[in-house]
């Protein structure tokens, strides 16, 4: 199971790594795509690890195919996260300080399917989502995906 704990540069206490997640519209343009993750029950947004010999638009395409069955053009580069003040740990005693990507993403094709990393998935508008139990950090990247600011978001 994966669990947040947050303190002042707790990050160090981990090992760096690099991420990327998705923010995808309905085809509406009214609801955010969200999946509920396997490990911990939570909900967030579909996204995941760099693997090696990988670029970070490849690692977000290939994460929301793997948890959730659609094919996505990935688009602008909405932020880049890196609080030192966040762990991200595993049962397995893996730690880590995440670096994080966040691009906006279009569907081209698929159809929503569970994996198993994923134990539901939906779209959620603004509201709903104040009624489930969204990742925190997640959080923080949906605002800034909604947000009007043309500029990237470096937190």
């Amino acid at each position: 199971m994966s669990k947040l704990i947050y303190g002042d540069r707790v990050g160090k206490n981990g090992r760096v790594i690099v991420g990327a997640s998705a923010l995808i519209w309905d085809p509406d343009g009214e609801r955010i795509l969200l999946t509920r993750r396997s490990d911990n029950g939570r909900w967030c947004l579909p996204g995941g690890r760099v693997d090696p010999g990988e670029s970070v638009s490849e690692t977000c395409a290939r994460e929301v195919l793997e948890e959730t069955g659609l094919s996505v053009k990935v688009g602008k580069l909405i932020g880049v996260y890196s609080d030192p003040n966040m762990l991200l740990t595993y049962d397995d005693g893996n730690k880590y300080h995440l670096i994080a990507l966040h691009f906006d993403a279009s569907i081209t094709g698929g159809e929503l399917v569970l994996s198993n990393e994923t134990t539901d998935i939906g779209f959620f508008s603004i509201d709903e989502m104040s009624k489930i139990d969204v990742m925190e950090h997640h959080l923080q990247r949906i605002e800034d995906g909604i947000s009007k600011q043309t500029e990237t978001f470096i937190r």
